[in-house]
């Protein structure tokens, strides 16, 4: 007997768990009808929910129906009770009442200037401003930002005291609180990397301790880091609030900055069909010092018996100062023609992260080494420059394969060479920018604009520009071409088939002129090439067919490059 009972009870309890699972599961619906039959407009552009799973669900649509009819200016609407028309549906009516349209809020002037105010209002006097209703919640929180961005982080905004000053109208008063102590920057801690250079904090980043706090310019200004090859921000930065004082934390990591990068190419000789090499090597060094140093080493050899020499060294704000200086010494010479020797010396002034000014002076000293003046073009001489220069560097430390996403740099030198008891006015002026124009995540087109131009009655040609090559038109061999003045444009259209992969077309077009030969051609390159980053670095491999205008191809003239960029 005690058995059935115990079977009754089990399937009782199965049964009413079946019904309530089922009940639960219920679609309710909820019906708002307009007190008016003219607020139907406004209940229709609601777009409420009409099915909830329970009766709470149903509630929080109501609070926020009425939410968002506070926001549009019906301040005064009103639900009736919810009613209940059968199992399943409930029914309630809407009063949505007046609508106000604008508002006229009443400030402290001693506390918030008016020029912030005038970024969101039309209409600002001297003791309120007017704003559209619905525009209310986004101006105070604009407002409330430029607040806590003068030193007070826990500011709050509110309110107060909302009057009906007329039809269509509201009056209230702007109500603030906040600390009492203004909020600055007290202490700085670096984690992670240490050592990193405390002049970068104060002129590259322009954060320093005394500042007034503003969380959101701090975090503006630590994105700079970006532009910096030496240094990487590991997450945000984070603040501790005590009473008497404000620490912030920066997270930071050292960076691979040095680099090392060299080509070999190799070429068919036209007049002995034998096949010729050459190459450079190219050292840089940066921040190995932990001062925001750069150091750069250039050796470059070529099938023309030309030999490059070029030392650079860079310091940023020397003596804790805005200022850097920035030394050069390159040594070129040609076969047994001609050497010549270039020592500049510059300051520069960071503007930003991205922009840079140069002022300084340049010195040039060439001799002719021949035995005997077999031309009357290579002579000795010496020239003096006062140089003005301008640079703009935008990275993308995200892309690997393309870290520099667009470069300009503008350097324009005037002074005088003087060739035994001649001096003569010159003026040198030099252009080099590029930009990567990113169509999606795989394709992308670089295009670069390089020229310059030496300005002068007469010209000696141990002190004309050289290009060709790589790092110029591509398809010619380097430095073989020598002008008083040229511009190309190189370009290339990349298919990036993985993060570490790509290809690329080659498509170069430069003129020149040399006022000496009194040459004016154009040059065109075609190729293709690809570049794989692989662990010890990036491998660039380059094919390039260069001709000068109404040439026929040849395939004798066609140069391979191989290089190999490695960060360590």
């Amino acid at each position: 007997m005690l058995l059935n009972v115990q079977k009754t009870s089990f399937l009782f309890l199965i049964i009413y768990g079946l019904f309530s699972l089922s009940g639960g599961c219920q679609n309710l619906i909820l019906q708002i009808e307009p007190k008016i039959e003219t607020d139907s407009i406004v209940i229709t552009a609601l777009n409420y929910k009409t099915k909830h799973s329970n009766y709470d669900s149903m509630l929080s649509e109501i609070d926020s129906i009425q939410n968002t009819l506070y926001k549009q200016g019906f301040i005064e609407n009103e639900f009736e009770a919810l009613k209940r028309i059968n199992d399943s549906t409930f029914f309630t009516v809407l009063d949505v009442k007046q609508k106000y349209e604008t508002i006229h809020i009443y400030y402290d002037n001693s506390i918030i200037d008016a020029s912030i105010l005038n970024q969101v209002s039309t209409e600002v006097n001297i003791n309120y401003f007017e704003l559209p209703f619905k525009a209310v919640e986004k101006a105070l929180q604009f407002i409330n930002s430029k607040i806590s961005g003068t030193g007070f982080p826990f500011s709050k905004l509110r309110l107060g005291n909302i009057e009906i000053i007329e039809d269509m109208k509201l009056r209230a008063n702007l109500i603030i609180i906040f600390d009492s102590n203004k909020r600055q920057i007290d202490n700085i801690v670096i984690k992670g990397y240490k050592k990193f250079p405390q002049a970068y904090l104060k002129h590259f980043l322009k954060i320093k301790r005394s500042q007034v706090f503003d969380l959101k310019k701090i975090k503006e200004k630590t994105e700079r880091l970006s532009n910096l090859k030496f240094a990487n921000q590991i997450k945000s930065p984070e603040v501790l609030f005590t009473k008497d004082s404000t620490t912030l934390y920066m997270y930071l990591e050292k960076a691979k900055s040095n680099s090392f990068d060299g080509f070999l190419g190799f070429g068919t000789n036209e007049d002995s069909n034998k096949i010729e090499f050459d190459g450079y090597l190219n050292l840089n060094l940066t921040n190995n010092l932990n001062f925001g140093e750069t150091f750069r080493l250039l050796y470059k050899s070529d099938e023309n018996d030309q030999t490059t020499f070029e030392g650079t060294l860079s310091l940023p704000y020397l003596f804790n100062s805005p200022i850097g200086a920035d030394l050069q010494l390159r040594i070129f010479r040609k076969d047994s023609s001609f050497s010549t020797v270039n020592q500049s010396a510059k300051l520069h002034y960071q503007l930003n992260s991205k922009n840079k000014i140069y002022g300084g002076i340049t010195s040039t000293e060439s001799s002719n080494l021949l035995n005997e003046n077999t031309s009357i073009n290579i002579l000795d001489y010496k020239s003096n420059y006062a140089t003005l220069a301008y640079q703009f560097l935008n990275f993308d430390p995200y892309n690997l394969l393309f870290p520099l996403k667009s470069s300009i740099y503008i350097e324009s030198n005037f002074g005088n060479r003087k060739q035994s008891s001649l001096s003569e006015k010159q003026t040198l002026l030099e252009l080099d920018a590029f930009k990567i124009f990113n169509l999606n995540e795989q394709n992308s087109i670089y295009l670069r604009i390089n020229g310059a131009m030496l300005n002068s009655t007469n010209y000696l040609e141990n002190e004309l520009i050289r290009f060709g090559g790589i790092n110029s038109i591509r398809g010619f061999e380097e430095n073989s071409l020598y002008a008083s003045q040229y511009g190309l444009v190189n370009s290339e259209y990349r298919y990036q088939l993985n993060s570490s992969i790509y290809i690329h077309s080659i498509i170069d077009f430069a003129y020149f002129e040399n006022a000496i030969a009194n040459i004016k051609e154009k040059l065109f390159g075609y190729g293709f090439g690809f570049g794989i980053l692989t662990k010890s670095g990036l491998l660039k491999f380059n094919y390039a067919n260069g001709k000068i205008e109404n040439q026929k191809f040849k395939l004798s003239n066609s140069k391979i490059h191989l290089s190999l960029i490695a960060d360590f």
